[in-house]
């Protein structure tokens, strides 16, 4: 009791606080998403994403080496795909020379020690921006599910480590985990996203992509048929739980910030490593402030990625993660 007990002893100096600081950050709990362009000799920078890039394989290359020089050991791909290139079935993402499977290689190439995570969804291959096949205005899951599949076979062959589904297919995690056991692929992992939500925050991402739901009649304006209602917190729960039950290795929660309750939910129920998307809006809100003079981005931004830790990620995907490591590491 006070005066024996005074908590403030522990907070007195840097040295002390950091030495029984409970939550740290090192470059091992990142996943670095990249974006990836066809061409040859392109950087360049997204819009609505400030200090972030969609890059050709060149490039590709040469970031790769880079993050590993600084410390990181693992990347998440997505690919911009050509107009003339997207469809209502997916079928370029089923291509083995197409960008995806290309750019996995040279990942491989330029630094066989990265360990490599894909995007399987369709809404990057799709003429509609949806994340499944669109028939008379509804998102089919399990023929979706079928296409997510053959994705992951595919990006297995060309050497990624793990497959990412971001699509939130009811039972697609089952459906993939066998087709890349019936394959071969046994030590392919899966990371799940399986707490996305329906969020706001996702529109520079969509930017970068061109990915975004086109606004046609017979097409869903939105995702919100598949992805999660932000409203609800139990059903975060079941929809993570049937994805280990079906195989994913490691589970996912999307966006960030603002779903830090899910995060420690699911932590006290899985047994499996927990990732968190900090998402594109939650990074672009951050350099737009600091922009006007009205945020420290250096402080907030380590604010922000420690909560997260703190709630119970294991895994951090975030496009702040070379700037956080020029701070710490």
């Amino acid at each position: 009791m006070f005066p024996l007990i005074r908590n403030r002893r522990l907070r007195a100096s840097e040295s002390i606080r950091r030495l029984v600081r409970e939550t740290t950050i090192t470059p091992d709990d990142f996943l670095v998403p990249l974006f990836v362009v066809e061409g040859k000799g392109i950087k360049e920078e997204i819009p609505s994403m400030p200090n972030y890039y969609r890059m050709s394989l060149d490039y590709l290359e040469k970031e790769v080496k880079e993050l590993w020089e600084m410390g990181f050991c693992a990347v998440l791909l997505f690919v911009k795909v050509a107009d003339e290139l997207k469809d209502n079935t997916g079928k370029e993402a089923l291509n083995p020379d197409g960008l995806m499977q290309r750019s996995i290689k040279a990942v491989k190439n330029a630094c066989p020690q990265m360990l490599v995570m894909t995007d399987v969804a369709l809404d990057p291959f799709s003429s509609y921006g949806h994340d499944g096949i669109v028939v008379e205005g509804e998102i089919l899951n399990d023929e979706t599910s079928e296409v997510l599949a053959e994705m992951s076979i595919s990006h297995a062959q060309a050497g990624a480590d793990f497959v990412a589904p971001s699509d939130m297919m009811d039972g697609r995690i089952l459906t993939i985990r066998e087709a890349l056991e019936d394959e071969g692929f046994h030590n392919t992992g899966i990371m799940s996203y399986s707490a996305k939500y329906a969020s706001a925050y996702y529109g520079p991402f969509r930017d970068a992509l061109d990915s975004a739901p086109v606004d046609i009649a017979d097409v869903p304006k939105d995702k919100k048929t598949y992805q999660m209602d932000y409203a609800n917190r139990f059903e975060a729960i079941r929809e993570t739980q049937m994805d280990v039950d079906e195989g994913a290795d490691i589970v996912m929660v999307k966006p960030g910030l603002p779903y830090l309750d899910i995060v420690r939910e699911i932590k006290n129920e899985v047994d499996v490593p927990v990732a968190v998307y900090q998402v594109s809006g939650e990074y672009a809100m951050v350099k737009a402030a600091a922009e006007k003079g009205w945020l420290d981005h250096d402080a907030v931004m380590l604010e922000q990625l420690t909560a997260i830790k703190r709630a119970g990620a294991n895994i951090i995907a975030s496009y702040f993660a070379k700037d956080a490591a020029r701070l710490l590491f």
